[in-house]
């Protein structure tokens, strides 16, 4: 695949896994936090923005599969980008990173964070 296209791609995911935390926080906040009675059966945007991010959370661990055998990256590297995806807007900021340091931009060099 063309290193550009999986930089591209890499990129836009990790932002929309990002803002798709961003959601999933916002929604559950609003259902456990505003809501008068969070056990009224009132899920708010709960049932829209999960499904959601976890759809983007499983494109997101696809494309740093891709971008580490397309870029060379270690695994300690890969294990890096992966465990990103747990803590909320780490995937911006493991690609910010990424990116600064070039592991998006040269194709099978093996490198590290």
């Amino acid at each position: 695949m063309n290193p550009s296209t999986v930089r591209t791609a890499f990129r836009t995911v990790a932002i929309a896994e990002a803002l798709s935390w961003a959601g999933l926080l916002t929604a559950m906040f609003f259902k456990w936090v505003v809501a008068a009675d969070p056990h009224a059966g009132a899920e708010g945007g709960v049932p829209v923005m999960g499904p959601i991010h976890g759809a983007i959370f499983l494109a997101y661990v696809a494309t740093c599969l891709l971008a580490s055998r397309s870029f060379g990256w270690s695994a300690k590297t890969t294990l890096l980008a992966l465990a990103s995806s747990i803590p909320p807007f780490f995937t911006y900021v493991f690609e910010v990173l990424a990116d600064r340091k070039g592991l998006l931009g040269r194709p099978a060099v093996a490198t590290t964070v």
